[in-house]
């Protein structure tokens, strides 16, 4: 049989599929790296909702009406419960910050780069947000302001570098295109993005004046940030399993 006729036969070659993460020391290290990274964002997740606690404390406060930052406000029966809590979430982002592997040079890393510190920014402007916290809780103090300068200020870097987190990293995950180790986050990450971007602008009534129901959609808000950062955990563990294997 002529060499000819044997290749004609050969399967063809499957196009590469973009570089894999090593399996050598240096991918172990980096898969260790990304599940810390990847258990500390979950955690955040979930610490992120603790609000779901006023369910069964007596905080005085309706959901329905009241923001969740009213829950640790200064002159609130459960404000070092929830402040407490907000911080922690803040230290877990941060301990996911800097778990988070070094990248495999694709498409878009640079980009990826700088959500990651995007995402620092919202951990350190949470921690911000329990250091100056609203003085009383105007939902159920009609004397409170509605408007505390310093603490609308941190909530607005807050909303800033989680928006800027989430648009750059989806921007990243999309830039890898089919090469992408993010499928999690290029699925479903937009979806989650304009989710919670909708669900925010909903909040914003008692800043111009127009108080009522922004309870639920904040709450919304917050479920949907948690989704993401178990999206962004899903995505490092996907991008870093081949070098466990």
């Amino acid at each position: 049989m002529s060499d000819r006729s044997t290749a004609s036969r050969r399967p063809a070659a499957r196009p590469a599929a973009g570089p894999a993460v090593g399996a050598g020391p240096a991918g172990r290290a980096a898969a260790v790296r990304a599940a810390w990274a990847a258990r500390a964002l979950t955690a955040a997740a979930v610490l992120y909702n603790a609000w779901v606690l006023e369910a069964v404390l007596p905080t005085g406060l309706d959901p329905r009406h009241s923001y969740v930052s009213e829950l640790y406000a200064a002159d609130q029966p459960f404000h070092l419960l929830f402040g407490g809590v907000e911080i922690l979430t803040a230290l877990l982002v941060a301990t996911g910050i800097l778990a988070w592997p070094p990248g495999a040079r694709l498409p878009g890393d640079r980009t990826a780069t700088a959500g990651r510190w995007a995402l620092g920014v919202f951990a350190l402007a949470s921690v911000a947000d329990v250091i100056v916290p609203m003085r009383c809780a105007p939902s159920v103090n009609h004397a409170c302001e509605m408007v505390n300068p310093w603490h609308t200020a941190t909530s607005a870097l807050v909303h800033a570098g989680l928006f800027v987190s989430m648009g750059l990293l989806v921007a990243a995950a999309v830039a890898r295109g089919g090469r992408t180790r993010w499928p999690p986050l290029r699925r479903r990450g937009p979806w989650v993005l304009a989710a919670a971007l909708l669900t925010a602008l909903a909040t914003v009534g008692p800043l111009f004046g127009r108080p009522g129901w922004h309870g639920l959609p904040q709450r919304a808000h917050l479920v949907l940030v948690g989704v993401w950062l178990v999206l962004l955990a899903a995505s490092l563990r996907a991008e870093h399993r081949t070098a466990r294997e």
